[in-house]
């Protein structure tokens, strides 16, 4: 009878968060799934595209400039993938990467020297700016996780507030003449590469592991995945959650470092409009927006596509006026390929 045969057979072994997830070499997350890999392609065409529009662009020092310029918003990117990952996300990141620095400026910068106050020696720019950045990523989470608020709107919130502290904390002024610690990082070289390159490859590749073969990093895919599921199955799902907004926040506070150091100045509305890049890249490299999925390979991808057709459109001499709007048209391109070629973005 139908009914015995049903009765009979054996009922299915009940899955574990983040179970069946068998990566490339055979690792229980993989390190990049084909559909991030399908981003590799694109970026070999825009090289070759780039080389014949101006044989600059294969060129040593181009590749550099390009990469560190990249390397700042790669931060946020990497940020934002993890925060994106646990099915949330943070649009305060880019106003945290201005901020931050800028209050260690407006405290280390000579009084006198345009809004600086100078009330501490330069030796602190850089806690100051971690902590202010840790600081923000708690208040973030506390709303977030402990008051069950919308992080859509928590975050948006803040973006709107913190961007507003920094215009009225440097009256709307460039801090400058920024101590030697806060140059540091965007002007140093090691191996006569720029620093700001190595720490974002670094920070890049310690992801890519701790996502790949720890159990932090399957917790992350599970709470992303089913965050019930993942609580039955014993994870502290609020205490990951915290781990991953605060260090959101401490990149982007990091992030402004460097490119403050890059640039040898805070401006008043530094970081602003990057959280675009940010999401675009992260979509792009095949990071979900609605949690679970997603790799560091494929955001890292995502990001580096998106830096070499800007300097592909620079190179080529097209007016700036139009490279935002051109980059928009090939972010929409390029996610459209990434969803053919490598299977649905997002589900």
């Amino acid at each position: 009878m139908p009914e015995t045969a049903l009765a009979d057979t054996p009922a299915p072994k009940p899955t574990k968060p983040g179970a069946g997830r068998k990566g490339l070499f055979g690792g229980r997350i993989p390190i990049a799934r084909l559909r991030d890999l399908a981003l590799v392609p694109a970026i070999v065409v825009i090289a070759v595209v780039g080389q014949i529009v101006n044989p600059v662009f294969l060129q040593v020092d181009n590749l550099i400039n390009v990469l560190q310029t990249m390397s700042e918003i790669a931060l946020l990117v990497l940020a934002q993938t993890m925060i994106l990952i646990v099915k949330k996300m943070d649009l305060s990141l880019e106003s945290t990467m201005g901020l931050a620095p800028g209050v260690a400026a407006l405290l280390v910068v000579p009084s006198g020297v345009g809004p600086g106050l100078g009330l501490l020696p330069g030796a602190w720019s850089i806690p100051i700016t971690l902590a202010v950045g840790a600081l923000i990523g708690v208040v973030n989470a506390l709303l977030i996780i402990r008051f069950g608020l919308n992080g859509f709107i928590v975050t948006l919130g803040m973006l709107i507030v913190l961007r507003g502290v920094l215009t009225g904390i440097s009256g709307g002024q460039t801090f400058f003449q920024l101590p030697e610690s806060m140059l540091y990082l965007g002007t140093a070289q090691w191996f006569g590469i720029p620093a700001s390159i190595w720490i974002c490859l670094a920070l890049f590749a310690v992801a890519i592991v701790a996502l790949g073969w720890t159990s932090f990093g399957r917790s992350l895919y599970a709470i992303g995945g089913n965050v019930d599921a993942a609580k039955t199955a014993g994870i502290r799902t609020d205490r990951v959650l915290w781990i991953v907004i605060v260090t959101g926040s401490l990149l982007a506070a990091l992030a402004g470092l460097m490119l403050s150091g890059r640039l040898a100045s805070v401006a008043s509305a530094q970081g602003n409009g990057y959280i675009f890049t940010v999401f675009a890249a992260a979509v792009i490299g095949g990071i979900s927006l609605n949690g679970g999925k997603g790799t560091m390979f494929g955001a890292f991808s995502g990001i580096l596509l998106l830096f070499m057709i800007q300097n592909v459109l620079t190179l080529a001499g097209v007016p700036a006026q139009w490279i935002g709007a051109l980059n928009g048209l090939i972010i929409l391109v390029a996610l459209t390929i990434s969803r053919i070629t490598g299977g649905k973005v997002q589900e």
